[in-house]
């Protein structure tokens, strides 16, 4: 069994781990999975186990706690399917019996595709929010408690908890799947570990099992299962945070941000296989590189957060249609989304980190496929440089040694970048008028608040202002009314009744009262 694992490159570490499967025929007679479930499996276009189903499969019908860690386009999605699907047998008149969480609503829909592929004939109900004021009626108390299994985000399902009284019950939940793990679990704005926090606490049936499956792992999401589950066992194929072999990957210098569009329309003009996916770090540049690219005379189209979801379906559908040939996207479809036959990723924006790397390159090698990824970069993008020429040399391919020597970056640099993204110059060639650049940037400035903060110094101590309490207001209510000297301000003309502070009010240039 050991020489089975290192031959599929499987790494196992726990107590009582599974033996492996080596064809889904064995689930019949080793588990009684029953025959319609296999002849699903085969209907999906599984003819033999890949290395993470023959491990996660097994542990998974044993009802152990699993932590998976392997490459994308490996199949976790039906690792996880299967044992689920067989073990909950049939509908039942319980409520939600098994959760599914994934980051993105696109990820939730094509589980739920894959979910219905793999259970046809057993009857279940399975359920996807995409309307959450439906979702506050259908699931609550007084419901007719007829469905079984719900895939969703977690956002979405924590809303109907925190509503008086809760409007859906997790008590009879037997298996929470995370998908997408180490996504769930980071921290800040991005993150979901504390929705994630209280959907576990929610799940309070004493026989819950809990699986996490991700192409990436990070320690706070092995930290975290080690302390919280009994009897962890943890499985990787590969090596931890790699990218997938088949991918063949190159980095391309292009020195400036004007460099990029130029590279771009060079590959494009060398020729190029559809379907094509580019990555961009915010839907401001997705925009604009769209804008750019519509008269080029090839199909592209756009998603991103601001669209709405009618929209962001029709894409995705034509997108696997064939009638999109390039779609610019952000992070948004970086992590699982499955699209068959994907040739090329260009990353025209560096990646904030290399996990961001391997999920964005993931998009394309599936399933044993081949396909390739190009990275641009410019001078400003050496904090991760290193980093991600460390994962494409253990994935196999060429990069130059002056990358791998470069000087390492701490890692407060690298935690800002994932924070937020670099300024980067606008992707346009339309000549534009200095002074209209230079009101669109102040306004750009104003709205996120980087400028019009006013600063208030009384008796020598400086405090920020509260916008809903502005310095003439703290002033008028003071008390002392005399004594009063104005100096050039932007208020109006019309005298105003001030009282006498000592210290002075800083409102900015040339405002001092």
């Amino acid at each position: 069994m050991n020489q089975l694992r290192n031959t599929n490159r499987i790494t196992a570490v726990g107590r009582h781990i599974s033996a492996l499967i080596e064809e889904f025929a064995q689930l019949s007679s080793r588990y009684g999975v029953s025959s319609d479930i296999i002849q699903n499996i085969r209907n999906c276009g599984y003819v033999e186990p890949t290395p993470i189903q023959m491990q996660a499969i097994p542990i998974l019908l044993e009802g152990k706690q699993l932590l998976a860690c392997a490459p994308t386009g490996s199949g976790k999605t039906a690792a996880f399917l299967v044992p689920l699907i067989h073990k909950l047998g049939g509908p039942e008149k319980k409520g939600f019996r098994a959760i599914i969480l994934n980051p993105t609503r696109e990820l939730a829909k094509q589980t739920y595709r894959e979910c219905l592929r793999l259970g046809e004939g057993r009857g279940f109900r399975v359920h996807i929010i995409s309307n959450i004021n439906q979702a506050m009626s259908k699931y609550g108390t007084k419901s007719s408690q007829q469905f079984d299994i719900l895939i969703t985000t977690p956002n979405r399902l924590v809303h109907l908890l925190n509503q008086d009284p809760p409007a859906i019950s997790l008590k009879n939940v037997e298996w929470l799947v995370v998908d997408e793990a180490d996504k769930l679990f980071e921290e800040g704005v991005r993150g979901f570990r504390d929705q994630l926090n209280q959907i576990h606490k929610a799940c309070t049936n004493e026989n819950l099992h809990l699986a996490m499956f991700s192409a990436t792992n990070t320690p706070s999401v092995t930290k975290w299962c080690r302390h919280n589950l009994k009897g962890l066992i943890t499985v990787t194929v590969g090596q931890r945070n790699a990218a997938t072999e088949h991918v063949t990957q190159k980095l391309l210098f292009v020195g400036s941000e004007g460099g990029k569009l130029v590279a771009f329309r060079n590959i494009v003009q060398k020729g190029m296989t559809p379907p094509v996916l580019v990555f961009v770090q915010s839907k401001e540049r997705a925009q604009e590189l769209f804008n750019e690219l519509i008269y080029d005379g090839i199909n592209v189209d756009v998603i991103h957060a601001d669209r709405t979801q009618t929209q962001r379906d029709n894409v995705v559908r034509c997108f696997r249609e064939g009638n999109i040939w390039v779609l610019i996207c952000t992070e948004l479809m970086g992590r699982g989304i499955d699209f068959k036959g994907v040739n090329l990723v260009i990353n025209y924006d560096f990646p904030p980190s290399a996990i961001s790397y391997i999920h964005r390159i993931g998009r394309t090698g599936r399933a044993g496929l081949k396909g390739k990824a190009i990275t641009f970069f410019t001078q400003e993008d050496t904090v991760n440089l290193r980093s991600i020429a460390a994962v494409m040399r253990a994935s196999g391919c060429d990069v130059p040694d002056y990358m791998l020597s470069m000087k390492k970056h701490n890692k407060r640099e690298k935690r800002e970048l994932q924070r937020r993204a670099p300024p980067r110059d606008r992707i346009s060639t339309i000549p534009t008028d200095p002074v209209r650049e230079k009101r669109r940037r102040r306004l750009e400035r104003s709205i996120k608040g980087k400028e019009g903060q006013r600063r208030l110094t009384v008796t020598g101590e400086k405090k920020e202002s509260d916008p809903s309490n502005s310095v003439l207001n703290q002033l008028k209510n003071s008390g002392n009314r005399k004594n009063v000297k104005f100096a050039k301000t932007s208020f109006p003309s019309k005298k105003e009744v001030i009282p006498k502070q000592s210290g002075s009010i800083v409102l900015g240039k040339d405002r001092k009262i």
